[in-house]
């Protein structure tokens, strides 16, 4: 009965020993010419508390010294970048036993998750999504129609109120979403609708499952729903696809793997159906000249997906965006709209996500960077150092200025020599430092280095000012105010030559 439902077993025999595992194996040790054992840890026979403790060896092993010796240089690079360390090192979060698997957000923790939800919010505005909002804690009645209370029950917190009604606090947006469309009548004029949401999502995950921002119980997700004709779900996911990317550019993930999930022997739904799904995705990818791999099978029971892999820095993978199509809740909730025959008739629903869990993103991101990140997130992104104590009232000065043009700023006042203080904000990864002594106060001046190396040099106030304002911007606002530009400049008379 606790043998898992698998066409083939794989056992390895080895003298007496025999492993029940899929290997790799190697016949013989002779094989494995470099091998380090890393740590030991407890664990529980099965997995339960209840067992006698076990003690777990981890160790790894390679066919010689060279590909050992890469493999631990990866390994150290991992660590030197673990989200958990860099987010105490550079004062992002922390979390705490009162709250598990919750995030405290510090105030520079914080700019940056603000940073990314005013930057998806223009996206999505552009786009012609609408943003709305559900409530955290709903009725058992709403979960047991989406199907959560009968299959997702264990992951989610629930309570009774005094007057004997159940209610959960939400583990997924999307049947909130489906209540939203459900609340008036639709023509297929208004479609396709396509409505975003940051919602607080709860689900509750064992103790020993939680990672820092990787895998947390408390999070928030960029979800939109998208309800359309089957007319238009082409373009739809479409655009989808190459919004998708294009935010993923922003944050420096240029190479993105795309995998098509497809129906699975039980499914919901007709052949003709997902025919049209798959068929969807597939022609959007193509008709954007983006190769993709199929996973035959491996979609829901009630519709295909694409899932966005991105590739960090050293090489390793994480799924974050998904493409769903949803075949299920639309029938559930019973929602239509109106066609232009007068005839209702179901909508396609479409779940789009791009970076999934936004703590989880941020984690990512601070991994990918190494904790410097471009300068338009960097919750500090410059700081002005007086040279001496004489100094300091104009230093404080300066960064207001910054300040007021829309740079994060900040004055080190601290009693330390100067020295101490540029090698610290260098160890935050502040993007631009300003020393002020006599010679600038005297002109007018800022002296800049720059965390790239690429160092601005000594500079008017006026002319750093814009400089760095321009440098922190946005990529969205900075193409924005290009494009206004040149919009401006066809809509200014040229004035005749002379």
């Amino acid at each position: 009965a606790d043998m898992p439902d698998e066409a083939e077993l794989g056992l390895y025999f080895h003298d007496e020993y025999v492993d029940m595992c899929r290997g790799p194996h190697v016949p013989n040790t002779r094989f494995l010419k470099a091998f380090r054992l890393m740590r030991i840890s407890g664990a529980y026979w099965r997995g339960d508390a209840r067992n006698p403790q076990l003690q777990r060896i981890y160790g790894t092993a390679w066919a010689d010294r060279a590909a050992l010796d890469g493999h631990l240089s990866r390994l150290a690079e991992a660590e030197a970048r673990d989200h958990r360390r860099l987010g105490r090192d550079l004062d992002l979060y922390h979390f705490q036993d009162e709250a598990p698997g919750a995030v405290f957000w510090h105030p520079r923790g914080w700019v940056l998750f603000q940073e990314l939800l005013a930057y998806m919010r223009r996206r999505q505005a552009a786009a012609g999504y609408v943003e709305v909002n559900t409530p955290d804690v709903m009725d058992r009645g709403l979960w047991e129609t989406s199907g959560h209370w009968q299959n997702y029950r264990r992951h989610m917190y629930t309570t009774e109120t005094g007057d004997g009604r159940a209610f959960a606090l939400k583990p997924m947006n999307c049947p909130g979403s489906v209540l939203l469309y459900r609340h008036a009548l639709k023509s297929h004029r208004d479609l396709p609708l396509r409505m975003g949401e940051f919602g607080k999502v709860h689900r509750y995950e064992p103790s020993g499952a939680l990672h820092g921002l990787m895998r947390v119980r408390h999070f928030t997700q960029d979800d939109a729903h998208i309800y359309c004709t089957p007319a238009q779900v082409d373009d739809e996911c479409r655009a989808v696809i190459a919004l998708v990317l294009d935010v993923y550019r922003a944050f420096g993930f240029e190479d993105v793997t795309i995998k098509l999930s497809t129906r699975p022997e039980s499914r919901m739904g007709s052949d003709a159906d997902w025919d049209l799904l798959e068929g969807a995705l597939a022609r959007a990818l193509e008709d954007l000249g983006l190769g993709w791999r199929t996973n035959p099978g491996e979609g829901a029971f009630y519709g295909p997906k694409l899932e966005f892999v991105l590739h960090d820095a050293i090489g390793r993978d994480w799924q974050c965006g998904t493409l769903q199509v949803d075949m299920n809740l639309p029938e559930r909730f019973d929602i239509d709209y109106v066609d232009t025959d007068g005839v209702r008739r179901r909508p396609v629903m479409l779940h789009r996500a791009l970076f999934g869990s936004l703590e989880r993103f941020i984690g990512i991101l601070v991994e990918h960077h190494a904790g410097r990140l471009p300068v338009w997130l960097a919750p500090v992104q410059a700081v002005v150092l007086p040279v001496s104590d004489r100094h300091a009232a104009h230093a404080a000065a300066v960064a207001q200025v910054l300040t007021g043009a829309g740079v994060r700023a900040e004055a080190d006042l601290r009693n330390q020599r100067l020295g101490w203080r540029i090698r610290d904000q260098r160890l935050q990864r502040i993007p631009f430092l300003l020393v002020v002594g006599d010679a600038e106060m005297a002109a007018g001046q800022v002296a800049i280095t720059a965390r790239d190396g690429e160092d601005p040099g000594t500079l008017p106030l006026t002319e750093a000012v814009p400089l760095l304002a321009e440098r922190g911007r946005a990529p969205d606002l900075a193409a924005g105010i290009m494009a206004q530009d040149a919009r401006l400049r066809g809509l200014m008379p040229v004035a005749a030559p002379a």
